[in-house]
């Protein structure tokens, strides 16, 4: 019944989007490591293959990503907590230029007092936050800015020294919507 409706309100904030009434962002974050990820790979019999990988340090990233590819981001080498995304939700709420609807999952780093106790100040500037239902990721196209970011867009050689892969995720990260896009699929509660 709860997924149903909510369901439904996405359909509505999809809409209200596509009408160009409100800027719709789905939100989350990931984090990249020199442990480059691999979906598959083949090689000669005989071949040895090498990826190098190297554990350690890590990016963390959270990024909002609009059907039409408008987006926002923040890269880190610190911990992603619920006093970052209220650092980063504050300041989207500062440029935004007409109301604003940013879609998060549960996760605890979203629902955390340190976030939900500004959002009174954020609608003032017309910045809004909806919760997706539980166990729903699928309704998240950030999901899907992530899979193509690290098994799309990063090559294998952006791995290879940990500011290599800085710079590459924060390039493919300011392209995005310019040199590179993706193509999502209109909303469709079918």
């Amino acid at each position: 019944m709860i997924y149903q409706h909510k369901l439904y309100c996405i359909g509505l904030l999809e809409e209200f989007s596509r009408q160009g009434l409100i800027e719709l962002f789905y939100a989350d974050e990931s984090h990249f490591s020199q442990d480059a990820p691999v979906p598959y790979g083949w090689q000669f019999k005989d071949e040895a293959v090498f990826m190098p990988s190297s554990r350690g340090k890590r990016l963390n990233c959270f990024a909002g990503i609009s059907r039409n590819n408008n987006s926002f981001f923040s890269v880190t080498e610190a911990g992603i907590d619920s006093s970052f995304i209220a650092s980063q939700l504050d300041h989207l709420s500062r440029q935004i230029t007409k109301p604003t609807v940013v879609v998060l999952d549960n996760a605890s780093v979203h629902t955390a007092a340190t976030v939900t106790q500004r959002i009174p100040g954020w609608q003032k500037r017309e910045l809004f936050l909806f919760y997706l239902p539980r166990y729903s990721p699928h309704l998240n196209i950030a999901e899907t800015l992530w899979r193509i970011l690290k098994y799309h867009w990063l090559r294998p050689d952006d791995y290879f020294s940990f500011e290599k892969l800085r710079y590459s995720l924060c390039q493919a990260l300011a392209n995005l919507g310019h040199e590179l896009c993706i193509n999502f699929s209109d909303f469709s509660l079918t």
